[in-house]
């Protein structure tokens, strides 16, 4: 698979647009065997594709969104109550009561917002990948380079290069005075350069006096890679303007497609919560919900329309994704939802070797007034479990159980030996004391 040249994404993305650049070459070469070399519409299915990749993280997100549903009224009364209290019993209070309606329903705070910081770094990757296909579409990176090639061979093409990319307004980030020419990088930088061309900058390009005379040489790979970024007549490394009017319905289908694709998610949601003004958070997201999808179309109006068909594509999958989960949670049974929820929950504790009984349940359930701080006496305990050997599993203390081999386990039996040497270091000593005492009484 030769994708392995250009500028491509470094750093903590790196593994995830190499994934994403496989997959989208892959669709590539799978459309090209029926004779279309489109990148707009290897754009489309690579976006269906993702979209069913991430299918799992989207479900659960929707879950959480219903489960907030009907935890969102328990959390409001307990901001309610502790409002304007700063002081640190109160706030002490107000998180312990908040955990206990988090525990209730078998979730956490981070539900909501885990498969999102999941799918970030996947989204972000997805970006990088459509901005530098040449870097990671095979067929379409040979065309660049071919032409790269032909340029290199002219001599100060560096310079009229760099004016050219000024006196069209293109906004690239590498510089080939950087590297020497001739080296790998030097050919990578170049191609990036050409892959921010549109239709009229190879028209422009062509007409400049150094490189007219690779036109002819050039001409094939350039057609393929017009061709290759053609949409009904558009290309999609141009930019939307009003000059082209056709181009002007991707930002129009950009925002109206995202306003459907908010009100798909927010479908689940009782209206009383989605418009609940004594909620601030819940007033900033429908402020967002109605601001982002504006701000979509007036960033397609500065984004390349390939960045735009991404958003169009993105949207109309989410829209579906919504309908048939919101279809599929409609006949999910609510409590057994989170039923199931406090089981693995309950599971995941074990497995930590933690595992709360129901007076832990009963303790929590106590009114903050008529909580009892006295300590803990362990008296008792130490009388009970005195020079006895324990197991990790065996092992108990007050309301909590520790499963064998866990950390809990080993690190409650270092401290029931050690307990177990204390009491018997006094033990000794008076024995000592005792024989001492007698012996001097034989002496008088």
């Amino acid at each position: 698979m030769n994708i392995l040249f250009l500028t491509r994404v470094s750093g903590f993305l790196k593994p995830f647009a190499w994934i994403m650049g496989v997959i989208l070459d892959a669709i590539y070469k799978f459309v090209g065997l029926f004779g279309i070399h489109n990148l707009a519409l290897c754009i489309f299915l690579f976006t269906f594709v993702v979209k069913m990749l991430m299918l799992p993280l989207t479900i659960k997100q929707q879950k959480f969104t219903r489960l907030s549903s009907k935890m969102n009224p328990e959390l409001t009364k307990i901001q309610e109550k502790y409002k304007g209290k700063k002081d640190e019993e109160s706030m002490r209070r107000q998180q312990a009561e908040t955990q206990e309606v988090y525990a209730k329903y078998g979730t956490n705070p981070m539900g909501g917002c885990l498969p999102l910081l999941i799918s970030l770094p996947i989204m972000f990757a997805l970006y990088r990948v459509i901005y530098a296909i040449p870097a990671y579409v095979g067929e379409v990176g040979d065309w660049y380079r071919t032409v790269a090639g032909a340029i290199e061979g002219i001599s100060g093409h560096a310079d009229t290069i760099t004016t050219f990319i000024t006196e069209n307004g293109l906004r690239v980030t590498n510089s080939l005075s950087t590297y020497a020419l001739g080296s790998t990088e030097y050919t990578n930088s170049l191609i990036d350069i050409l892959a921010k061309f549109s239709t009229a900058n190879w028209e422009a390009f062509f007409q400049n006096g150094t490189f007219a005379a690779i036109q002819g040489t050039c001409t094939e790979a350039v057609n393929n890679i017009i061709k290759a970024n053609n949409l009904f007549g558009l290309n999609i490394l141009d930019t939307p303007n009003f000059k082209i009017i056709g181009s002007l319905i991707i930002p129009v289908l950009a925002v109206v497609t995202q306003m459907i694709q908010t009100k798909t998610m927010n479908a689940n949601q009782p209206q009383k919560q989605t418009k609940n003004n004594d909620n601030p958070m819940a007033g900033s997201m429908n402020t967002m919900n109605t601001i982002m999808p504006i701000m979509s179309g007036v960033f397609c109006l500065m984004l390349p329309i390939g960045v735009g068909i991404y958003w169009i594509a993105s949207a109309l999958f989410t829209i579906l994704q919504n309908i048939f989960i919101n279809r599929y949670l409609d006949k999910t049974d609510l409590d057994a939802m989170i039923e199931k929820n406090v089981e693995k929950a309950n599971k995941r504790k074990e497995k930590l070797g933690v595992v709360y009984d129901n007076k832990m349940a009963e303790v929590a359930k106590k009114s903050t007034k008529t909580y009892d701080n006295t300590a803990y006496d362990n008296t008792e305990y130490k009388k009970n479990n005195k020079r006895k050997s324990v197991s990790g599993a065996d092992y108990q203390r007050s309301t909590v159980s520790y499963s064998a081999k866990s950390i809990a386990a080993n690190a409650n039996l270092l401290m029931a030996r050690a307990n177990a040497k204390d009491e018997a270091k006094p033990e000794k000593s008076t024995e000592t004391v005792t024989d001492n005492h007698a012996a001097e009484e034989g002496t008088e």
